[in-house]
């Protein structure tokens, strides 16, 4: 006699489909579990890396800054040859060891624009070029300073053109800057030498209503009569 079919219920099938799938999963992870561990590991390496990438460049901030601190003295007292190649006597490291040292640093970028500033006055134009062109740092002032010194070196270029967009990019970077106006102020002498005498009337009469107080301001009169003539 036929025994009466047990019927199986929504409940059980999912159980069933449950274990199922269970099973394949593990059987799945068992076939590529190499593979799981090889990329896990990797993972694990990457953040470790990271992790130590961060202390690092903590540490090497905090000894550029350290060393900058020892130097800034001989570049403030006006000996920028010393400045850049350091007192070894005394222990004090030169601006340009610094940079080379930790210029992916903040401090190490301080250091460029610190060190580009001594080539200037050194009349070594191309290798501060090449360090303001290099600045990356946060320092919106530094970031003005940097502008300002590519600027400065296509004006001794005679590529005035060029001068005039760096001095407006530098003027840009905060109103706030008490070098803006001067930034201005050398954008209109350069507009003014490649016969673009309205423009520069526009820049020298920005800087004579927005900075009234300035030490450009007091300079504006005669460039503004230029443009006149």
């Amino acid at each position: 006699m036929l025994t009466k079919k047990k019927r199986i219920t929504k409940k059980e099938i999912k159980q069933d489909k449950l274990v199922t799938t269970y099973y394949q999963v593990m059987n799945y992870y068992k076939e590529y579990q190499a593979k799981f561990l090889i990329v896990f590991a990797a993972l694990a390496l990457v953040v470790i890396a990271v992790i130590l990438f961060s202390n690092k460049k903590s540490n090497d901030n905090f000894a550029a800054a350290s060393q900058l601190a020892k130097i800034m003295p001989v570049y403030e007292a006006g000996s920028f040859q010393e400045a850049i190649d350091g007192q070894p006597n005394a222990n004090v490291v030169g601006l340009k060891q610094i940079v080379d040292n930790f210029g992916n640093t903040e401090q190490g970028e301080i250091a460029k624009i610190y060190l580009a500033n001594s080539y200037i006055v050194l009349n070594k134009l191309e290798e501060a070029f090449q360090l303001y062109d290099d600045y990356s740092g946060s320092n919106p002032l530094l970031k003005a300073t940097s502008l300002a010194g590519k600027a400065s070196y296509y004006e001794t270029k005679k590529e005035y053109e060029k001068a005039v967009d760096l001095y407006k990019d530098a003027a840009r970077v905060s109103i706030s800057n008490p070098s803006t106006p001067d930034y201005l102020l050398r954008a209109g002498i350069n507009l003014l030498r490649i016969g673009k005498k309205e423009d520069a009337k526009s820049i020298f009469e920005e800087i004579k209503k927005e900075f009234t107080s300035s030490m450009a301001a007091q300079e504006i009169d005669r460039y503004l009569f230029q443009t006149e003539s």
